[in-house]
């Protein structure tokens, strides 16, 4: 499985994030070319190599009518801040509507295309709220200029083409201090990115850094983001770094990416759920544990135990991912006897699983699950198959599996 890990310790920008993985394409130049084809308004794209703290990483340059968006202004993502904070005369306004009819006449595949205009309107759903307005009242001078749609094309474009199975980002620095936006001065992170925020990790560095993430790095990064938290174990094949718009005293002003294959293993976070019971029969139970599992649970275990004054009783061990949480949760109490339950968070490291299938000797063929991780490979042929060829050759199960080694 593919992975792509993003290193938000210094924030997010639309143009940094693009930037970084345009580095992991094997051919950026006509990458480069592709990008300035893709038929947005007046906007032309470069690219270039510049150092931060030390580190060499690309800058995306968007210019606009031959103009570089936001060079006048001091933030440390550049152009990108200049255009969704400060209402300037040059910028147009423009609805949500506007946006997605330019997005639509892009030279964009179609799934990048969908996600161009997922993702505004999720920021347009932000905006909204931010500032209490009904989504089509909303003009995005602060979202909508063409240097914002030429950063998010060229995210959702570059996304499409690297392809990755899935994206996780580390928690996200949002900064600290205030910034100073066409509404006037706001804490950070302002109302628009903390709404784009919901459900990602994030946290503040020093109070006076300013303004790290920025509502286009916010928005891009809960579309496209699965999880946030620790790298993954990965063989990195590739590593990319976007660079903001200057060199800052004391830091590397860039966003990473890294690129590669699942280690052979992941991790993940799941929910331990226990329960004991004494008055089950064990039909009940065996029922139980079928209708736990349809409701999502990723394994169901019981155990035998000694319940108060000797009566013999069971334990009910149940596994889950937190999206079926509360389907597990409400069949448990539907098919157990219980009144009560406990739970637990946590950290599941798995090993990789795939499955093939091998031809038999006599004709046909058997399911073979092959699981990997940690240094350790495991080959294992799926019960049915394994008693199909036991009983049609009447050996044991033993015998059938040597056969098929």
């Amino acid at each position: 499985m593919r992975k792509l890990y993003i290193d938000c310790s210094m924030g997010a920008a639309g143009d940094m994030m693009a930037a970084a993985l345009l580095e992991l394409v094997p051919d950026p130049a006509s990458m480069l070319s592709r990008l300035n084809a893709l038929g947005i308004p007046g906007v032309s794209y470069s690219s270039e190599k510049v150092p931060r703290g030390g580190i060499i990483g690309t800058r995306l340059h968007v210019h606009v009518n031959g103009e570089e968006e936001g060079h006048e202004h001091e933030h440390e993502h550049a152009h990108e801040h200049g255009h969704v904070h400060e209402h300037h005369h040059h910028h147009e306004h423009h609805s949500l509507h506007d946006i997605l009819g330019i997005v639509d006449g892009l030279a964009l595949p179609d799934a990048a295309k969908r996600h161009v205009a997922e993702i505004y309107r999720m920021m347009a759903d932000a905006e909204s709220r931010a500032h209490g307005r009904p989504v089509g009242e909303v003009h995005f001078h602060e979202v909508g200029a063409m240097d914002a749609v030429a950063d998010i094309s060229a995210v959702c474009l570059l996304m499409d083409e690297i392809g990755a199975d899935e994206v996780i980002a580390s928690p996200v620095n949002v900064g600290g201090g205030t910034v100073r936006c066409a509404h006037g001065v706001m804490p950070v992170p302002a109302p628009a990115t903390a709404y784009l925020l919901e459900g990602a990790s994030v946290y503040s560095s020093e109070p006076a850094v300013g303004e790290l993430c920025t509502p286009t790095g916010a928005a891009l990064l809960r579309h496209f983001a699965r999880s946030f938290g620790s790298m993954p174990p990965l063989r990195v094949s590739s590593i990319g770094y976007g660079a903001g718009g200057r060199d800052v005293a004391g830091r590397a002003n860039l966003l990473r990416v890294l690129l590669g294959e699942a280690d052979g293993a992941c991790e993940d976070d799941v929910f331990e759920i226990s329960c004991n019971v004494d008055d089950m029969t064990g039909e009940e139970i065996s029922f139980a544990c079928e209708r736990i599992f349809a409701a999502g649970a990723l394994d169901v275990a019981t155990i035998p135990a000694q319940m108060k004054k000797g009566r013999p009783g069971i334990i009910f061990s149940v596994l889950c991912k937190s999206s079926v949480h509360d389907d597990v949760m409400s069949a448990l109490f539907r098919h157990t006897t219980t009144i009560g339950a406990r739970e637990t968070l946590c950290r599941r490291h798995v090993m990789a699983r795939r499955e093939e299938k091998v031809a038999l000797p006599g004709g046909g063929s058997a399911r073979r699950k092959i699981s990997e991780g940690w240094g350790v490979k495991r080959v294992k042929t799926e019960f049915e198959d394994l008693a199909r060829v036991a009983r049609d050759a009447g050996s044991s199960l033993r015998e059938a599996a040597e056969t098929l080694s």
